[in-house]
């Protein structure tokens, strides 16, 4: 009799609560390793599920990472498939619908109005943007008019609360408002923490400043060569060279907002426990993509290094083994097929992603031997269970890092002896991945640009 044998019997299917934050690094849960923040509501999905600590973002082809990292967690299709408005794309979502379930969403939305709409079939505070001021930001909801018709965006307003707050009301009036034994729900909150300007209520921050967290282990004043996004928004949110002041105080900060952003899922799971649907509902924890935040002299997630693509992932629930941790790699892009075959939904066309269900159940260690990751034009990356490259197409230069031994990728392999056969199999895997997931990119270029860079009148970014 295996774990899930209910679910996979047929009986009723499971409610799902996705919880999704904003730029959270896979290192800022207290319960995985991280003594300088307090997370205790994150924490206790971590003892009552299964944490997966290899879960990747696949990459961007623009700065703005965050908006094909949801266009593939919604669509189960990778980089260099998706449509990033969702324009005509099959969706999870829309296949709960399909099978019976209400779905319902609340927080932000960054892959265009129209597919909101059709994605959802309803809506409330819905911030339609990427950033902003958590205590100013529009949000609206979704309605159907009184004579018929698609539905719209209506009541659009600023919020009178910070905005994190907001959506967990929201979620919570939407888990009090659900009857037991009718149809089952999928509730999506996306919050915009720990986003930048990673702003909480006074007291978080006064908590996080009272002891700050010391910099990153690959901390560096500046990025070695040019990466070719040296000065993307992101980066000029401190300027250069990155000074260990500055970056403690920017998580203190980030420390902050995550810290709030779990006191607002306490209410939400308080109010799952409360209303006796606990037991019968999966949840979800995971984050677009991670953040640099003085790794490897980096502020943003527009690199490939671990700190930026690695996202936090933690399943609990229903079918879910309890207290455990798989290093199956993944992209964030299988989730959803996870909570399909869990729920007994059937996927959208054209979903590339895999179920995780058989490492859930110990039939297997992984389902992908390897994953890559893409940055615009300007950086490719491979790792498989030991190994890590990284190109720079635009410069001709590589990195390798053995992740066993340097989990912080702070010793470049690649220019010491020995390592060419490595570097030759990586590549090799690399560009393998790369036709496999429809990725043009050439690796290399007969004309590089400098490998040094110039910050000389580069200047910083406002925070919002």
């Amino acid at each position: 009799m295996g774990w899930c044998t209910a679910i996979l019997r047929g009986a009723d299917h499971p409610n799902v609560l996705f919880l999704f934050s904003d730029d959270q690094r896979a290192d800022t849960i207290a319960a995985l390793g991280n003594a300088h923040l307090q997370t205790p509501n994150l924490d206790r999905l971590v003892k009552e599920g299964t944490t997966f600590t290899r879960a990747y973002c696949m990459g961007s082809k623009q700065g703005a990472v965050c908006v094909p990292s949801r266009a593939m967690l919604m669509s189960g299709r990778t980089l260099y498939r998706v449509q990033e408005q969702l324009k005509g794309v099959p969706t999870w979502p829309e296949s709960f619908a399909t099978a019976g379930y209400r779905t319902f969403l609340t927080g932000k939305w960054h892959n265009g109005a129209p597919s909101a709409l059709r994605v959802f079939q309803d809506g409330k505070a819905v911030f339609l943007g990427g950033m902003g001021n958590p205590d100013a930001i529009p949000v609206q909801d979704m309605a159907s008019p009184d004579a018929g018709g698609p539905r719209q965006f209506v009541n659009r307003r600023t919020v009178e609360k910070h905005c994190v707050e907001l959506f967990a009301d929201k979620a919570v009036e939407f888990l009090q408002g659900q009857k037991q034994g009718a149809h089952p729900w999928l509730c999506y909150v996306a919050f915009n923490a720990p986003h930048d300007p990673r702003k909480a209520p006074p007291a978080w921050h006064e908590q996080a400043n009272a002891n700050k967290p010391p910099v990153p282990e690959n901390f560096l004043p500046v990025h070695p060569f040019n990466n070719g996004e040296m000065t993307v928004r992101d980066e000029k949110l401190a300027p250069w060279p990155r000074t260990e002041a500055v970056i403690r105080q920017d998580l203190a900060d980030y420390y902050a907002a995550i810290m709030f952003m779990d006191a607002q899922i306490g209410r939400i799971l308080e109010t799952l426990r409360a209303t006796g649907q606990d037991e019968k509902t999966i949840i979800v924890f995971t984050s677009d993509h991670g953040l640099a935040i003085g790794s490897h002299g980096l502020m943003g997630k527009q690199s490939l290094y671990d700190h930026s693509m690695h996202s936090p992932l933690i399943l609990s629930g229903p079918g879910v083994p309890k207290g455990e941790k798989r290093d199956a790699l993944c992209y964030l892009l299988d989730v959803y097929p996870t909570l399909g075959e869990l729920a007994g939904v059937p996927k959208p066309e054209g979903s590339e992603g895999l179920s995780l269900v058989p490492v859930l159940k110990g039939e297997e260690t992984t389902r992908r031997q390897a994953i890559m990751t893409g940055y615009r034009n300007v950086q490719r990356a491979v790792r498989d269970d030991q190994w890590k490259l990284i190109v720079y197409p635009q410069v001709n230069k590589m990195q390798l890092y053995d992740l066993k031994s340097d989990p912080a990728e702070t010793k470049d392999l690649a220019q010491e002896p020995g390592h060419a056969e490595e570097i030759d199999r990586m590549r090799s895997l690399l560009e393998k991945l790369q036709k496999e997931n429809g990725d043009t990119q050439v690796l290399r270029t007969e004309h590089p640009l400098p490998l040094e860079f110039d910050f000389a009148g580069q200047g910083t970014a406002t925070k919002n």
